[in-house]
């Protein structure tokens, strides 16, 4: 039985400091919009490691905008 693997997406090698840091390639780094400072959570899952960008406060609020409320500011309601 023969199996073919194909990727979809450019597959990038990068290698381990000695303090454990790790440079995310360019064309990554452009794609995501990814820039210093920004922060990650860091998730593990088998022999897998993920970075995943923490959204900002900003983000957040404009990924909610137009997500309103229909419930009034009234006393009765509290």
């Amino acid at each position: 039985m023969n199996f073919v693997v194909r990727y979809d997406i450019d597959m990038n090698t990068v290698t381990l400091s000695p303090k454990f840091q790790v440079v995310i390639p360019l064309a990554v780094r452009q794609a995501m919009g990814l820039e210093p400072g920004m922060r990650m959570v860091v998730s593990q899952r088998g022999k897998t490691i993920a970075l995943v960008p923490v959204p900002t406060l900003e983000e957040l609020k404009a990924d909610l905008k137009g997500c309103g409320s229909n419930l009034d500011d009234d006393a009765e309601r509290f």
